[in-house]
This record gives C-alpha cells, structure tokens and sequence, in this order.
C-alpha cells in the first residue's frame, strides 16, 4: 500500500517514513502542501497522512481541494494544533481521523490501519479469500491456517489484490499502488510478482487470475 506523507518537519518526516517503510508501506515524502496538491492530482495512493501547518499552501487547503475533485482517498491529519475548532474545521472539510503531535507510532500505525480497512469497506480486522487468509492487525497472510512466507514486494501486490477482491486492476494500477515514487520498478515487473504469487497459492482454492487486456483479479473456489 502507498502512502503520501506531508511534513514539513523534515526530521519528524524523515522518522516516520522510515518506520512506516519498516511496517511494509511505501511512502511518497513531501514537505509543502503545493507539493503535496500536485502529487495528489497525478498519483493514486491508499492514504494521506497530512500536517496542517504547511508552506506554500495550508493542509487545510490541500484538504479542501482534494474533496473539491471528489477525490476519496482517507486523510489522517496529523498537527501539532490542540484546539476543538481546528479538528472540528478538519474534519467537516473531509478528513477521516486526526492525531494530535505528539503521538505514538504504534496508534498512528493503527489508525492507518483501520482506515484503509474501513475505505476498502473492510471493518473486521481479518480478511480472507477462501483459504487465503489476512490479519490487517499484524499484516500477516496465512494460507490454509499457516503463515504464508512473502517478500515485501509479492506481500504488497497480495494485499493490494485482496484489498480490491472482485476487482480487476491492471499492471499500471498495481504498480501505483504499491511502489513509491523514488523506487524503479518496470511495470511489466508486476508479472513476475504475480507469477511467483501464483506458485505460492498452487494447491489451494486461490488464484489470481488474468484477464487479457484488463489486469489481474484474486478469486477463490469455483471461480478461481
């Protein structure tokens, strides 16, 4: 899943980026909300984790013109702002959550979380397609009740997969979902990953199936 952070604060960013490509997201960095506006014009991230207190262009309006396009991406604002009318502003302009610096990591981790789940119109924490199972507390896969061993790159494109279950998405869709701007990675490389994906589900009910011309769909059963 990628993420878009906006901070000003370049050693708080710089710390959050780090722990959040620890807990396996991919993370787009940006210090100003004109940045922040343009990224959000042209890229398609799972969540946006916004300060308020911006240069060039406040995060309340980054806020604003992000809902001003019907865009729905979750935006979790984070501010160093302790006052009832800040979070209340935020809020009714569209934002999902608000955290309160300073914070802890873990309840930021969690808060993304829970978002993301809820967008995906996911409220259990445990998702699952057929004997594919996912624990979006830990972030961990199963298949048939055993832990199921990923490398960061095929865990992304799975969990994307699931997330979107029913969905078809393409290599271009999949790869915006999952690789950060100051990452290189082919689109075309999304083959391989599915083609490794695919050899870790052989056996099961699971499958990620290809549509020509469309993109790639995770379906379990009779359908898979």
């Amino acid at each position: 899943m990628r993420i878009l952070l906006v901070e000003d604060n370049r050693p708080l960013a710089d710390s959050l980026a780090r722990a959040l490509r620890g807990a396996q997201f991919s993370v787009d960095c940006v210090h100003d909300g004109a940045d922040a506006d343009h990224l959000l014009l042209t890229q398609d991230y799972a969540l946006v984790i916004l300060d308020l207190s911006l240069p060039r262009l406040p995060g309340l309006d980054v806020l604003k013109r992000l809902r001003g396009r019907g865009n729905k991406t979750p935006v979790l604002i984070l501010t160093a702002h302790n006052g009832v009318g800040d979070r209340v502003r935020g809020l009714d302009l569209g934002a999902d959550d608000y955290l309160t610096k300073p914070f802890e990591l873990s309840e930021l981790e969690a808060r993304i979380r829970a978002l993301i789940r809820r967008a995906a119109g996911h409220a259990a924490n445990h998702l699952a397609c057929g004997a594919l199972g996912y624990d979006s507390g830990s972030r961990q896969f199963t298949l048939a009740g055993q832990p199921l061993a990923l490398t960061p790159r095929e865990h992304a494109l799975l969990e994307v997969l699931l997330f979107n279950q029913g969905r078809t998405l393409g290599k271009e869709a999949l790869s915006e979902k999952i690789i950060a701007l100051d990452e290189e990675m082919n689109p075309e490389a999304i083959e391989i990953y599915v083609h490794r994906l695919r050899k870790k589900l052989a056996g099961s009910e699971v499958a990620i199936v290809t549509l020509r011309g469309l993109g790639y769909l995770l379906e379990a059963g009779d359908a898979a």
